[in-house]
């Protein structure tokens, strides 16, 4: 048996799921996760960076790819900086591809939230439910 991904979406492919799991050959392993963060997800999150990075809040002036580290953890996800070849940082660990939809959506909200906070004015409006 081949690799097998089933998306839970209903009661008829959490059946199929289970007969997958009876059918499993020995030491067969299982993976359950939350999906991916959306491509909507995504381009929402980069245009509120962009909005975050132009309004320079507190006269923080950074690219919109350090915003998305310094929103990341300030949410708890883990950033780590190693020292780079020619003495500058780089970012290394946990990237915003690898967030699942509710994590997307919890940084998205944290992201208007702390811009609402300190004055910028977001060119997309807020809707609780981006996924």
């Amino acid at each position: 048996m081949r690799g097998q991904t089933v998306i839970l979406a209903g009661n008829s492919q959490r059946d199929f799921a289970k007969s997958l799991i009876d059918m499993a050959p020995q030491n067969a392993v299982v993976n359950i996760k939350e999906r991916k963060r959306s491509n909507d997800q995504n381009a929402l999150m980069w245009a509120l960076l962009s909005d975050v990075s132009r309004a320079k809040p507190d006269g923080k002036t950074m690219t919109t790819d350090r915003w998305k580290m310094a929103f990341m953890d300030a949410c708890g996800h883990e950033v780590q900086f190693e020292q780079g070849l020619n003495g500058g940082f780089f970012p290394v660990g946990h990237s915003s591809s690898k967030l699942s939809v509710s994590e997307m959506s919890e940084l998205i909200e944290f992201i208007y939230s702390w811009g609402s906070e300190h004055g910028v004015q977001f060119s997309e409006k807020p809707e609780r439910n981006a996924a």
